[in-house]
């Protein structure tokens, strides 16, 4: 990784925020348009640990260091009445431990299954929000990277179109999502079991509609999925460079979702509960048919080489229907210390699409804040993870099988387990440094390899910038 990039970004953070005074936004106000800059280096390595045997998509087992980074360039404009639109430029570079494969429970949120050594670049979000106010009490929704701060209805119904993410919507935690500030492991972003529409990293062409009451959301998502495993979509030939993608047939390749919120308040402690139940469908292979087709013809992994589905038979894919549901909880216990967890399921008939090859996970955690210890601006978490695979997946994985994350050439099955703990600590403004510590166990479901002991850390920054109508002026924080 060529570090004049990061020198570049921090010298411009440096020369943006010398001299500009931190102000907020009032619920008065309204925003006419933001842009939010944020950069986020990680680095991550593993000691040598024990294991039986290995193959191309297995963790390396005799140690190795990786990094990753991202730099985003957020905007948002606010059109006509209700209607915004909002733009996201990503640059990434890097790879995750073993170019992001043998673990399910991945430890890096910024290791993209498209890893690289130069830069590449994309226009991950361009997406037109149209909100409808319904009426009643109002509410204020402060500044966000993708959100334009000013009251709206607290009963509206919303709509979204264009290149967006489902994590953008739904499964969201307050204590669990952003890879930059909090968990650095996937199982921190979202539910590990959902296979959502995505491409490579993590974006797609989709429509999301929520309606928004006091007590409780509905939000219903449809997008498109890529035509090939683990492949970027159509939309990336024109948001993206380095150019590639396809999207399957849009009535046999297709990603869709609806998640129910209900909020309480438990004693003024805030909670919320989220059930969402998702269906797909795309080429997927038959975690059985491919079963048997390996038995008959045994693959040499090593000469296939490292990849998502390498070895799985053309024969074995037709377009298949994968469904499942999701749990998400979180509470606050005290005004510093909230838990969550994320239960998830699918059928397990099917091979993974686009996330991980997870059939069903459970993870429970806790965040507590440094306003405890008088650093407010610091985050403690400590997050445990449980996941596993379908009998089908196991007799596939066992067969030789490869799938998005996973594939050692033989399986010793049992549950995958993770624990990951970290201290996000404030360095200056908005400058903070993590150190992140994971320890896993069973890597990929196979008790033949591990334990392993991840040690991380990361540096991020963000710069926030805000024009609001009130007194035409530009805010920085």
């Amino acid at each position: 990784m060529k570090s004049f990039n990061n020198v570049v970004v921090l010298v411009l953070f440096v020369s943006l925020s010398k001299g500009v005074k931190a102000q907020n936004i009032d619920s008065n106000q309204v925003q006419r348009f933001n842009f939010h800059v944020q950069n986020t280096i990680c680095v991550q390595g593993d000691p040598a640990f024990p294991a039986k045997y290995s193959a191309p998509n297995s963790l390396y087992n005799k140690g190795e260091i990786d990094k990753t980074l991202t730099l985003n360039l957020y905007a948002g404009f606010r059109l006509w009445k209700g209607a915004e639109i909002y733009a996201d430029f990503l640059m990434w570079q890097g790879f995750g431990l073993s170019s992001t494969f043998g673990i399910e429970a991945f430890p890096n949120g910024d290791a993209y299954k498209a890893g690289t050594h130069t830069p590449n670049f994309s226009l991950t979000h361009l997406f037109l929000r149209q909100t409808f106010n319904l009426g009643g009490n109002k509410e204020f929704l402060p500044d966000d990277e993708l959100t334009l701060a000013g009251k709206k209805d607290i009963s509206r119904l919303t709509f979204t179109i264009g290149r967006i993410s489902p994590m953008d919507f739904c499964d969201n935690n307050t204590y669990a999502k952003d890879p930059h500030t909090q968990f650095m492991n996937w199982a921190g972003m979202g539910n590990l079991s959902w296979d959502y529409g995505e491409d490579q990293i993590g974006y797609t062409t989709g429509l999301a509609i929520e309606l928004n009451q006091p007590k409780w959301s509905l939000r219903y998502g449809a997008f498109q999925m890529p035509a090939n495993k683990n492949g970027f979509t159509a939309d990336d030939q024109y948001l993206m460079f380095p150019r590639r993608g396809s999207d399957g047939p849009i009535l046999q390749s297709w990603a869709m979702m609806l998640e129910f919120e209900r909020r309480y308040k438990i004693k003024s402690h805030a909670g919320a509960i989220r059930l969402m139940p998702w269906i797909d469908e795309a080429d997927f292979a038959s975690y059985k048919v491919a079963t048997a087709l390996l038995l008959a013809n045994p693959p040499n992994l090593n000469a296939e080489g490292q990849g998502a589905g390498i070895s799985v038979p053309q024969a074995a894919r037709a377009y298949r229907y994968k469904y499942g549901v999701c749990l998400n909880i979180e509470q606050e216990v005290t005004k510093n210390i909230g838990v969550f967890s994320r239960i998830g399921w699918n059928n397990g008939q099917c091979e993974s699409w686009t996330f991980t090859d997870v059939d069903w996970t459970a993870s429970l955690g806790t965040n507590i804040s440094g306003k405890i210890w008088h650093r407010n601006n610091d985050n403690v978490g400590v997050m445990y993870v449980v996941s596993g695979a379908s009998k089908a997946n196991q007799n596939f994985l066992k067969a030789g099988g490869t799938d998005m994350l996973d594939g050692d050439g033989n399986l010793n099955y049992q549950p995958e387990r993770v624990l990951e703990t970290y201290y996000d600590f404030q360095v200056w403004k908005t400058i903070h440094i993590t150190l992140d510590y994971q320890f896993v166990t069973n890597p990929a479901f196979n008790r033949d390899r591990g334990a392993v002991s991840i040690f991380g850390a990361r540096l991020h920054w963000e710069i926030n910038h805000r024009y609001n109508e009130r007194n035409n002026g530009i805010h920085g924080r």
